[in-house]
């Protein structure tokens, strides 16, 4: 018993190491970031008190846009805020390799999303609208995506810049061109938002989407890790 506490001890550290060299001391603060925009939307509200909220807002409009926002932070920093911080090379001495780096923070980064999203799920559910849980799973899926691929736009670019530009560009495409459209390849597609479903097709479709997504994520994330293993494609510039 005490050899697992001391086990899952030594993660916690870790990943608390990992959110660190991500965001610095102020790692925490990142939780409440994405309540702005619920703070945003309210004031929303009260200028135009005959908008409101309802359950097929809650997915994206008011938790996966912020969440998005957050996962794309912290994806620029897994591997690329090391390029930034001249502390690359340091990475790639680490015992067991330096994917157990990108891991850590990878894990770190999904710790802190998980965590953001308790703390928006529950302003949302009680200040704006109730929703289903599938909307909550439906948010933290299109803030793992775009934590994975902004890790590897940053990645292959060598840039926390010019990653987020490429990562935004993709995030504006999907919301305006393949959220406003309901196609299934989307993050954020969002079963709620289907015009008189059918429960079948819902199932059907909602399947797709999970498991499509999932294999997304899967293949970005090792792509960015074959790229960051390049070591002297990554520190020769």
């Amino acid at each position: 018993m005490s050899g697992r506490l001391r086990r899952l001890g030594a993660q916690f550290q870790l990943f608390r190491l990992a959110g660190l060299a991500i965001a610095g001391h102020w790692v925490w603060l990142l939780i409440f970031l994405p309540l702005l925009w619920l703070a945003a939307r309210a004031l929303e509200t009260l200028i135009s008190p005959s908008g409101g909220f309802d359950p097929v807002n809650a997915q994206v409009g008011l938790m996966g846009i912020p969440m998005a926002i957050l996962a794309v932070i912290l994806g620029l920093r897994i591997i690329a805020g090391e390029m930034d911080g001249r502390s690359l090379e340091i990475a790639y001495t680490v015992p067991g390799g330096c994917q157990r780096v990108w891991w850590a923070k990878l894990a770190a980064s999904a710790l802190i999303l998980i965590a953001a999203e308790a703390l928006l799920a529950l302003v949302t559910y009680f200040l704006f609208t109730k929703f289903p849980l599938v909307a909550l799973y439906g948010a933290l899926q299109g803030a793992v995506f775009y934590l994975a691929l902004s890790m590897a736009f940053a990645t292959l670019f060598r840039s926390e810049v010019a990653g987020a530009m490429a990562t935004a560009a993709v995030l504006v495409f999907d919301l305006l061109i393949l959220g406003n459209n309901g196609v299934r390849a989307s993050p954020f597609w969002n079963p709620l938002a289907i015009q008189n479903p059918d429960p079948e097709t819902i199932q059907v479709m909602m399947v797709d989407n999970r498991i499509g997504v999932a294999i997304a994520i899967a293949l970005i994330i090792g792509l960015a890790f074959m790229r960051a293993n390049r070591r002297e494609r990554m520190l020769g510039g």
